[in-house]
């Protein structure tokens, strides 16, 4: 393994995505700050939701937020790499095997998707104020699932990113992002399906629910959420599988 070049690799990465980084954040943040807005202050000043809303809801944001970055930091480039700048090609003739070029593509989107989820929480507690009940009693357990969530989005992102042809990147979105958004426990708990059993147990499926989950039991465990030791269980067998998978379908799609 040639350290020197994946650093290097990695470091063109971060530069780019330094270039970028003030258009990045506008496009992730956008549509979580306007959740955030519209359910955290115009619903609670209107007196339609309590104002207990604001913390349960910060945690799934912070999911969205990371999720979102991880996936088009590693997808798109890659979208775009393959398939019409051909820039790949040069980056496999690196002095490092082809696998290792997609272990750099998830270490840079996993940095982005961490970077996002920090952001997100400064962000939204400017729009939310005083009241948003968060507090962080076990900094571990959050980081354990800060990590799992950036790895899954970036490992998702690499298998995304290696299936997707061009020309479906909007079905991309609109099949397979939105509906995971909409039914990923981000804007509710998930004990709040449980009027819906059949819909409760099939979003079990959906690795969104365990990001939002997890985030919301150790930054605000007062709210209704899943075990965080089944949130670390699954994340971490989740991220195994797509990483597996991502650097399978990489190394097709690199000699073909």
């Amino acid at each position: 393994m040639n350290w020197k070049t994946f650093a290097a690799l990695l470091a063109r990465d971060a530069h780019v995505a330094r270039r970028n980084y003030l258009a990045l954040m506008l496009q992730t943040l956008l549509q979580p700050l306007l959740f955030v807005f519209v359910f955290g202050q115009v619903m609670i000043r209107g007196g339609m939701m309590a104002a207990s809303y604001k913390g349960m809801l910060l945690p799934g944001i912070m999911a969205i937020a990371m999720i979102f970055t991880g996936i088009q930091a590693v997808a798109m480039p890659l979208i775009a790499e393959f398939q019409f700048t051909r820039e790949i090609e040069d980056r496999l003739l690196a002095p490092i095997r082809m696998e290792w070029l997609a272990v750099e593509k998830i270490l840079a989107g996993m940095l982005q998707a961490l970077m996002a989820g920090g952001v997100v929480l400064p962000s939204a507690w400017l729009l939310l104020g005083s009241g948003v009940g968060l507090r962080l009693d076990r900094p571990l357990a959050f980081a354990s699932v800060a990590v799992l969530v950036a790895l899954f989005s970036a490992s998702g992102g690499l298998t995304l990113g290696c299936t997707i042809g061009q020309t479906n990147i909007g079905l991309m979105f609109s099949l397979v992002l939105a509906p995971m958004i909409m039914f990923g426990c981000a804007y509710y708990p998930w004990s709040a399906l449980s009027s819906f059993p059949v819909i409760q147990k099939v979003v079990l499926l959906n690795p969104l629910v365990y990001a939002s989950e997890g985030l919301r039991g150790t930054l605000a465990p007062q709210y209704p959420h899943l075990p965080i030791v089944v949130v670390l269980l699954v994340l971490s067998a989740v991220d195994g599988l797509l990483i597996a998978l991502g650097l399978n379908r990489f190394r097709r799609k690199a000699v073909s």
